[in-house]
């Protein structure tokens, strides 16, 4: 046998002994995503651990697929220290699945219910093959979309419909500039804006132009050969997913009265004071009203989720190194469950 097989072997043995040695504490089970402490992607294990039950105003749901988010490897780092839960931790922010079980409070879903969820930064929990949600953090999955699709949209849809709709409120025939166009947040404001009339120019790298219209960008800008500021002119509203040296370059190119809205840096007031201008930064929170406005959309197929990759649990180091790199082209997933109606087909 070859020495790559048998480190092969090794690691499939350590990771069953692993799942087999984990603690008991109680006889209902399910695998997870689990982190003990904060660090690199080595801290993560996937372990059976106890599958939680739904209190009285909870969903419980039976996960097929879950988000990467940039946000799961900020909170791995202990950037988030201060607003998360207590260890052990399950990361995940959003996931798709079916409900399992929901508590006798809860009316609006039953068992059977094909949902997506966007869960708080203290509750998530998606990296598990079950989870438990608010009824204000879950929407009906349209059929219009698969289940990896779903889980794709929960954070970064609702961070873009609340940076471009309900902060910037923009309406039919405004023009506004995404930074990140192609993006997991990104690709999604491009639909989003698209879909409620606005012009919309984007930005992305070389690769990733044809993309920026596939998705419904009017007008498509390489940052890596021009400068978004000698194209992008007097516009309503500017979302910046990429922060720093492109947030500066951005109060010159807004109208006065418009506003920049950045999911990853601060707007200065002073700046936005001398460009007669608003600004703001966005931290999202699950607001059911937001996840039936994007279910919506996706019925309506106005909008759809694009997934570049999908990682098996088991992938889960993989999944966070590429999120990582902050080039990923819409979004990436990682596979937990089946749909149990098409495993019994």
């Amino acid at each position: 046998m070859t020495s790559v097989k048998v480190a092969g072997l090794v690691a499939v043995l350590v990771w069953v002994t692993a799942l087999r040695s984990a603690p008991d504490s109680g006889s209902a089970k399910m695998r997870a995503v689990v982190i003990y402490a904060y660090g690199g992607p080595e801290v993560m294990k996937l372990e059976n651990v106890a599958r939680p039950e739904p209190a009285e105003n909870d969903v419980l749901i039976r996960v097929i697929a879950a988000s990467i988010n940039p946000v799961d490897v900020a909170i791995r780092k202990g950037y988030w220290a201060k607003l998360v839960g207590n260890f052990p931790l399950i990361l995940g922010m959003d996931a798709a699945g079916i409900v399992e079980k929901v508590g006798n409070k809860v009316t609006k879903y039953k068992a059977g219910d094909s949902v997506f969820a966007f869960f708080t930064v203290k509750d998530e929990g998606g990296y598990a093959e079950f989870v438990t949600a608010k009824e204000e953090e879950l929407a009906s999955k349209p059929n219009t979309v698969s289940f990896a699709q779903a889980a794709g949209v929960g954070a970064a849809g609702a961070t873009a419909w609340e940076a471009l709709i309900d902060t910037a409120n923009l309406r039919a025939g405004q023009t506004v500039l995404i930074h990140g166009g192609s993006g997991g947040v990104g690709h999604l404001a491009i639909q989003i804006a698209k879909a409620k009339g606005a012009k919309v120019v984007a930005t992305a790298s070389t690769a990733n132009q044809e993309f920026l219209r596939q998705m419904g960008a009017d007008v498509a800008i390489d940052y890596t050969r021009t400068k978004f500021e000698d194209v992008a002119k007097d516009v309503d509203a500017v979302l910046d997913t990429v922060g720093r040296d492109t947030l500066e370059r951005s109060y010159g190119v807004v109208k006065k009265g418009g506003i920049i809205v950045s999911i990853v840096d601060e707007p200065k007031p002073a700046t936005l004071e001398a460009h007669g201008i608003r600004g703001m930064t966005l931290h999202c929170t699950p607001k059911a009203g937001v996840l039936e406005e994007l279910s919506k959309l996706m019925e309506a197929k106005k909008l759809t989720p694009v997934i570049s990759q999908a990682f098996p649990m088991m992938q889960v180091v993989q999944a966070h190194d590429q999120i990582a790199t902050g080039h990923t082209r819409g979004k990436i997933v990682l596979s937990i469950g089946q749909n149990p109606v098409r495993r019994a087909l």
